[in-house]
């Protein structure tokens, strides 16, 4: 499947080729607001990070869930140092 997401490397949005499973995504179910993170997926080279809404997913390269022990904060904190 196409996602369009952020990539905050390039400062601009783009196409991925992303396969969303049970095996490579981590769902956080206790979303409320629209910048909560409701998942987390690992695809080719990096981490796809989605926020509950209807935000852009944002890439950041390098990293995987195993590397931020599968926390939507750890995740956050990512977002936050990548803007």
């Amino acid at each position: 499947m196409e996602i369009t997401a952020y990539n905050p490397y390039k400062g601009r949005l783009e196409t991925l080729d992303v396969e969303i499973t049970d095996k490579n995504t981590t769902w956080f179910d206790d979303c409320l607001n629209n910048y909560d993170i409701q998942k987390i997926t690992d695809i080719k080279e990096g981490l796809l990070i989605s926020e509950f809404g209807y935000s852009y997913p944002i890439w950041i390269g390098g990293k995987s869930r195993q590397d931020i022990d599968f926390n939507k904060e750890k995740a956050r904190v990512l977002i936050q140092t990548h803007e």
